[in-house]
């Protein structure tokens, strides 16, 4: 990993700080519906103002395509910003040009704001460098807290650092990156890792890398499918192609002992029905993994001394079909070793289940945490690490 300096390394006083975050949250007529990724970035917020830094936040909300979406505006995220915070927050409708130059300029100690949604504008997700050049000319200092959308190379994590001397992760994104590392490259043995999803396309590289590093890895979900398919069990083809297959083989060729399958599964039969693997009906949906499934996946959380968690293990939002999610998620909250668990699914089952309080660490990314898992480096961060070419 490249080394990469935080927030807390960092002389704040007097500085004008763009700081990257995450305020991409539910928005339910005109209010903030969830505002935990709100809470999430506090911590480095009220770092700065404690330090006499004056934070100017930027960040996305849903997908407006490069265009001003009324619905998709921020200021109803300042306002619950200012009221988690009991600060006046500043808001400012433009996030580059002249009014939002005049509201960088008019920061003084102790004041913050927040720029309109930066994917207002096309140049954010094109990482364009005039955009990227005029976010940048906001501040005096770079600060990113946007682990979440560290996969992505966008000009307001990718593109502006190369105008600051001075740049450096935020607090959060410390403890993503701290808490990731450590599972990574020293976790406790066993090392046990728990797949689920419906994806597989997204996972299958994630998938892999883990095969190298963990001592048992579960697979639920459709994850199983290419697997069992590569053993030489009818699955039927729409649920496993053949990419998938050839590399479900090379892994069960290489490290056939870590790979633990299902041996049941719980079809959708006008309620829930539990078949073998070897008997699983083409016409019925899986929804979930059967009882003796559970009891193998039990077992190995059990006995391990670092776990990680990323996909359910069905259809855990539907009636009958969430005993195996729910088992994972108990399972792994009552163990006493060390749990990272990340995806969005994954923890609205956390939350579903009341397992939250018993995760060691929960991620908020999904994309960037697969991303992570799958050993490769994220450009959010590589930038971190890298000398200024422009400033």
């Amino acid at each position: 990993m490249n080394p990469i300096r935080y927030v807390d390394q960092m002389d704040l006083a007097g500085k004008r700080v763009l700081l990257r975050v995450d305020l991409n949250v539910p928005l339910r007529d005109g209010v903030v519906a969830d505002d935990s990724r709100i809470n999430a970035i506090l911590p480095t917020v009220q770092y700065i103002l404690d330090r006499g830094g004056m934070p100017i936040l930027c960040s996305h909300l849903d997908r407006p395509g490069g265009k001003r979406v009324p619905e998709y505006s921020l200021r109803p995220v300042s306002v619950r910003l200012s009221e988690l915070t009991g600060k006046k927050v500043d808001f400012v409708d433009e996030c580059v040009g002249p009014k939002a130059d005049q509201a960088a300029a008019s920061l003084t100690s102790g004041s913050m704001l927040v720029l309109e949604n930066l994917r207002f504008d096309p140049g954010e997700e094109a990482n364009d460098d005039t955009f990227a050049r005029s976010l940048a000319s906001l501040a005096d200092v770079y600060v990113d807290d946007a682990f979440a959308n560290a996969h992505r190379a966008h000009a307001s994590n990718v593109g502006v650092t190369k105008y600051f001397e001075a740049k450096a992760g935020g607090l959060l994104m410390k403890k993503e990156l701290q808490a990731l590392e450590g599972v990574l490259e020293s976790p406790d043995r066993p090392l046990v890792v728990a797949i689920g999803g419906a994806k597989v396309s997204s996972k299958i590289a994630t998938i892999e890398h883990l095969s190298e590093i963990a001592d048992r890895l579960l697979l639920g979900g459709a994850m199983a499918f290419p697997f069992l398919r590569a053993q030489g069990i009818d699955v039927g083809d729409h649920r496993a192609d053949g990419e998938a297959v050839q590399r479900a083989k090379r892994m069960l060729d290489q490290r056939p002992d870590a790979l633990v399958l299902p041996q049941d599964f719980a079809v959708d039969d006008g309620g829930r029905r539990e078949v073998d693997v070897d008997e699983l009906p083409k016409d019925q949906n899986v929804l979930d993994i059967g009882p003796r499934t559970i009891d193998r996946f039990a077992s190995e959380l059990k006995a391990a001394g670092t776990i990680v968690w990323n996909g359910p293990m069905g259809k855990f939002e539907q009636e009958g079909f969430e005993v195996g999610t729910r088992m994972v998620a108990e399972a792994i909250a009552r163990s006493p070793a060390f749990s990272l668990v990340g995806g969005g699914d994954t923890n609205a089952a956390l939350d579903r289940f009341a397992a939250r309080g018993g995760i060691s660490y929960v991620s908020t990314g999904g994309g960037a945490f697969l991303e992570m898992l799958s050993g490769r480096e994220l450009p959010a961060i590589k930038v971190l690490a890298r000398q200024t070419i422009n400033a």
